[in-house]
């Protein structure tokens, strides 16, 4: 059983899952940001962000762009980078819980954690992969 698990955790295979599912949220996100243009738009200008236009293709350049990095396991101390930095600015323009109070702030502070959770799911990526290419050189 032991073998099986380390089989598994070395496994290709397995490494690919793993960063597709990590980047569901980021593909999708970027996606819709182009699909839905307008609705976008109006995310942006409700975040204060001007022009809304430049906010919404930069994110979702940034969130796809990144996210094909990690994707493909090429540079993906950068991807992981740029999307941890999006999440970031996120939480500090978006999701300021500190600055409301109830329910909105409950609401607020529970995606800003999210985003802290996947920030160290990124980080742990980046640090796998490093050492994956380390380990095969």
């Amino acid at each position: 059983m032991k073998r099986f698990i380390e089989n598994a955790l070395e496994s290709n295979g397995l490494w690919i899952i793993a960063r597709l599912f990590l980047l569901v949220i980021f593909i999708a996100s970027g996606l819709a940001k182009l699909i839905d243009f307008e609705g976008s738009l109006a995310e942006m200008r409700a975040a204060g962000l001007h022009p809304d236009w430049l906010f919404n293709i930069a994110s979702a350049v940034v969130l796809i762009s990144g996210s094909l990095l990690i994707l493909f396991d090429r540079l993906v101390w950068l991807g992981a980078g740029m999307l941890a930095v999006f999440l970031f600015l996120t939480i500090v323009i978006v999701h300021t819980f500190w600055h409301f109070s109830g329910e909105y702030a409950k609401i607020s502070l529970y995606f800003a954690l999210e985003h802290t959770t996947v920030i160290g799911g990124l980080i742990i990526t980046a640090i796998a992969s490093h050492l994956r290419k380390k380990r095969q050189a």
